[in-house]
């Protein structure tokens, strides 16, 4: 399902991280959240491509999606 995301215990302690590198999903998703492009990314790391940045973003979604945090966790 998502071949461009792996978690491994062996590899950055079995964060998911994008297959092929070290890259650990949640730092491009917090450089996302913080303003930074696409475009930005692609030059911060050249060995990325967009559908890698895409994917990151795909796999935090499906994560959320099966989670319910109920009203009182929330307000």
């Amino acid at each position: 399902m998502f071949e461009r995301i792996l978690v491994d215990p062996r590899i950055c302690h079995g964060q998911a991280c994008i297959r092929g590198t070290r890259i650990p999903v949640y730092q491009i998703l917090h450089m996302l959240a913080n303003g930074d492009t696409i475009e930005n990314l692609l030059e911060e790391y050249p060995s990325l491509t967009r559908e890698d940045i895409l994917a990151c973003i795909d796999y935090a979604a499906f994560l959320t999606e099966e989670q319910v945090i109920p009203d009182e966790v929330i307000s």
